[in-house]
């Protein structure tokens, strides 16, 4: 009742209903962990599409397989991408190209890569307060007609301009802070105690910058970049720079490429598969962080090889994977369009995307709706080639998802089964759809009752956790997320004394218990023939 009840007459009182509305998640965010042109390392960087990934990474680049992968993944559907740029630590490292100014003033690529030495530093000092000798006008310009970076591509043609930034750390226009917040360019790497002198298009130390491709002994080379996609738990680094972002669905990590010397100071581009401990790795990252990891079949293998390739994932948590075979052909720009091989796993992270918005998260991504775009043919240990049906009906048994040509069709994904998957498993979580709707309704519902800490422990509580999580589950019900034909077949809320006992309540905890029957996917279509006897008629 109102607080203060001081003369007679009507008071209005608004009643909370209890209702909080639970909001589903999204289903299709993609994280990508690998090299790049350019970009902030070791940082979760959200893109909408191809064209902010080419303003925040440069685009694509023959050493970043990552950069194929996420330009696929946009082409087949693909709506929101998060990029984990990583560079080598060890060996020729990723080191930022420099601009040295006069007055000891040292000006920094504002990250790692030979894009750095296509950029040119003016300085002026018409100021709004000439008499100040603390004020200059800076301009970063990264120069497009330059093109002294390791690719001879030549810079982005941004320019930046900050006026009137000071040298004096106690000014607004702090020159450090300044370029530290608001230049996509450069950093400010040391300071002189004078301001620096008028001078025009200083450019980039051609010497200094490097792209992070470790160059060296294969063997080491690719462990050190195995490495580099690892990173660091409590670092935060690789894979784990995931950790600073509030959410991902999918994980894609695309093949790994380093350098191996010939004749100096030429370097051969090598690619090589994904190591095991990497997926082991990224598959109980993926456990941990309810998402799924999207796995590409080593490129070597084949039909006949790979029942023994797929023995070899038993150490990886096979839940929260998929794996996908084979490899797939696509027209390379940077090659004049010649078709070259590439993993599949952006296409396929982007017809997920795809599917979830056309038709829901419960829907497996797969079929004659799944055509990969922009695919014009598969390869099979690095040859052309497509599978069979008997060859197909080999692999899906053992939880390896084909892509396939399809006559009129096209080519599609055929397959929509976690690692675990094999019919030997006879696995709960056997089906892609199925465990990517539990990984949905665990991450809403964790998120949709955090509320409930710290509330009183009681029936009232309890009543209006099982209003709230119903509420949501009937709305899926609704959209056709679930078995049955009635909401009593198709999910259960449980919140009461029988869930919660008197010893739970001490100890201030509170159980509910979701109950969902799952929508499994037709694999097996049977149509039954007979022939019908014409009957004689009485």
């Amino acid at each position: 009742m109102p607080a203060l009840l001081r003369h007679p007459g009507v008071y209005i009182e608004e009643i909370p209903s209890g209702v909080r509305t639970i909001t589903g998640v999204a289903t299709s965010i993609t994280a990508f962990v690998g090299r790049a042109w350019r970009g902030q390392t070791n940082e979760p960087v959200a893109v909408f599409s191809y064209a902010d990934y080419e303003r925040e990474f440069g685009g694509l680049w023959r050493n970043s397989s990552m950069s194929y992968a996420v330009q696929q993944y946009f082409l087949n559907g693909g709506s929101q991408a998060l990029i984990v740029r990583v560079a080598a630590t060890t060996g020729i490292q990723a080191a930022p190209a420099t601009i040295t100014l006069n007055a000891g003033t040292t000006l920094v690529a504002a990250n790692p890569g030979t894009w750095g030495r296509n950029l040119r530093a003016s300085v002026d000092h018409t100021t709004s307060n000439t008499a100040d000798t603390n004020l200059f006008n800076l301009e970063i310009y990264d120069d497009p007609t330059l093109k002294v970076d390791s690719a001879g591509r030549g810079g982005s043609g941004l320019r930046e301009t900050f006026r009137n930034v000071s040298i004096d750390p106690n000014s607004p226009r702090f020159v450090t802070k300044i370029l530290a917040e608001q230049s996509t360019l450069a950093r400010m790497q040391t300071l002189g105690a004078a301001r620096p002198t008028v001078q025009a298009n200083v450019a980039a130390t051609a010497s200094t910058g490097s792209d992070g491709i470790l160059q060296g002994a294969p063997a080491a080379a690719a462990t050190a970049a195995a490495n580099e996609i690892l990173g660091s738990p409590s670092g935060k680094s690789g894979m784990y720079a995931l950790l600073k972002a509030d959410l991902f669905n999918l994980l894609c990590i695309p093949p790994l490429v380093y350098a191996r010397e010939t004749t100096a100071p030429a370097f051969e581009r090598l690619e090589t598969d994904v190591p095991m401990n990497v997926w082991t790795a990224a598959a109980t990252f993926c456990n941990e962080e309810r998402a799924l990891l999207l796995v590409d079949a080593p490129a070597a293998w084949t039909v006949a090889n790979a029942p023994a390739g797929v023995a070899t994932f038993s150490a990886v948590t096979r839940k929260n994977a998929a794996l996908y075979f084979p490899r797939i052909r696509v027209p390379d720009p940077l090659r004049d369009n010649q078709l070259e091989d590439f993993a599949p796993c952006g296409a396929v992270a982007g017809i997920m995307a795809r599917t979830d918005a056309g038709r829901g998260v419960w829907k497996a991504p797969a079929g004659i709706e799944a055509n990969l775009a922009g695919v014009l043919g598969l390869s099979i240990n690095a040859a052309p080639g497509s599978l069979t049906d008997q060859e197909n009906g080999t692999l899906n048994p053992l939880g390896i998802n084909c892509l396939r040509n399809l006559p009129n069709i096209g080519h599609v994904v055929w397959g929509a089964r976690t690692l675990e998957g094999n019919d030997a498993l006879a696995s709960e979580w056997k089906y892609v759809p199925v465990r990517r709707l539990a990984m949905f309704l665990e991450e809403t519902l964790f998120r949709g009752t955090q509320w409930v800490v710290f509330e009183p422990n009681d029936e009232p509580l309890w009543a209006q956790i099982r209003l709230n999580v119903g509420a949501f589950m009937h709305s899926l019900f609704i959209e056709g997320a679930f078995q049955g034909a009635t909401p009593r077949e198709a999910y259960y809320v449980r919140c009461s004394r029988e869930t919660t006992t008197q010893a739970d309540i001490d100890k201030g905890v509170v159980n509910i218990e979701v109950g969902f029957a799952p929508l499994k996917p037709a694999e097996f279509v049977v149509i039954k023939f007979q022939q019908m006897t014409q009957q004689a008629q009485v």
